[in-house]
């Protein structure tokens, strides 16, 4: 057993694993899609949505309640279109 006597960071750790980079690199590209939407948001829901996981071309956004999550559903073929117009997978936002 190889064991290293110098602490190292979680990211160094998960790119040491295959599974865990690939849910590092999903996760870095869920915040990335939501930075570049973000100005589609009406700035008071924006606190309330977070970047949640991404399932092939399915992206979900975690809210914080219902009637955020009503309101952001009338937002998602504006959303759908700059994700397309990025040239992002994503057909289909949850």
């Amino acid at each position: 057993m190889n064991r290293r006597n110098t602490p190292y960071t979680l990211e160094e750790a998960a790119n040491e694993s295959p599974t865990l980079a690939k849910l590092l690199s999903l996760s870095r590209q869920s915040s990335e899609l939501l930075r570049a939407i973000q100005f589609l948001i009406p700035s008071n829901l924006r606190q309330a949505i977070s970047p949640g996981p991404i399932d092939g071309t399915t992206w979900c956004l975690i809210v914080d309640g219902n009637a955020v999550a009503a309101k952001l559903r009338q937002f998602l073929p504006v959303l759908l279109t700059q994700l397309h117009a990025m040239h992002s997978d994503i057909t289909s936002i949850r």
